[in-house]
């Protein structure tokens, strides 16, 4: 067991654990997922502990598993994600492997991120998916983009934008990034 894993998923757990609005003491993080306070974070706590072979990753894999049943969330454990995930009303979520997700994003209820072929999406930093958002194969998110409830991604969304509808197209430039909150600093802890 590498002590250098759980201290990197430690740190990742951290940054989960501030973009719900709390500072991240490990005692408080120990007591919001042992007494599940918030299932969503629960999730991620144990999907991050069985990412990678630590001293918790044999009751990571069955608790990462059991949610997973629980609440219809099915983000694969080899997903890579950023720091800062935040999980929104935590139910009926979908994303493929092969899928590469930044720092301090939003996963939103129902969201579908897939692909048939190969490569699913690459989402960038600081970005807002919306309820029900499905997004198609290997497109590209750019940082700081809004994507709008019920959209069909099938094309790569550019930074700084705010894309909506089937298929999702970009209805503005303004205010990007501003449904982020409690954005983790990814310069604490030397975390880049």
């Amino acid at each position: 067991m590498s002590i250098g894993n759980f201290r990197e998923i430690l740190s990742y757990v951290k940054s989960d654990y501030v973009r719900y609005g709390n500072k991240a003491k490990i005692q408080k993080i120990l007591i919001s997922v042992l007494l599940n306070k918030n299932h969503c974070f629960s999730y991620s706590f144990w999907l991050r502990f069985s990412s990678k072979k630590n001293l918790f990753f044999p009751i990571a894999k069955i608790m990462h598993n059991r949610l997973s049943k629980k609440y219809g969330l099915q983000i694969p454990r080899s997903t890579k994600i950023g720091y800062g995930l935040y999980i929104g009303h935590g139910i009926g979520i979908v994303i493929n492997e092969t899928t590469i997700i930044g720092n301090n994003c939003n996963l939103s209820q129902f969201t579908t991120i897939g692909a048939n072929h190969g490569q699913s999406a690459i989402i960038g930093d600081n970005v807002f998916i919306g309820p029900s958002v499905c997004i198609v194969e290997d497109v590209k998110i750019g940082n700081n983009v809004t994507i709008g409830a019920g959209s069909v991604v099938i094309k790569d969304a550019p930074e700084n934008s705010t894309v909506a509808g089937v298929p999702a197209k970009v209805i503005s430039y303004k205010t990007p990034g501003r449904y982020i909150g409690n954005k983790f600093d990814l310069t604490l802890n030397n975390i880049k």
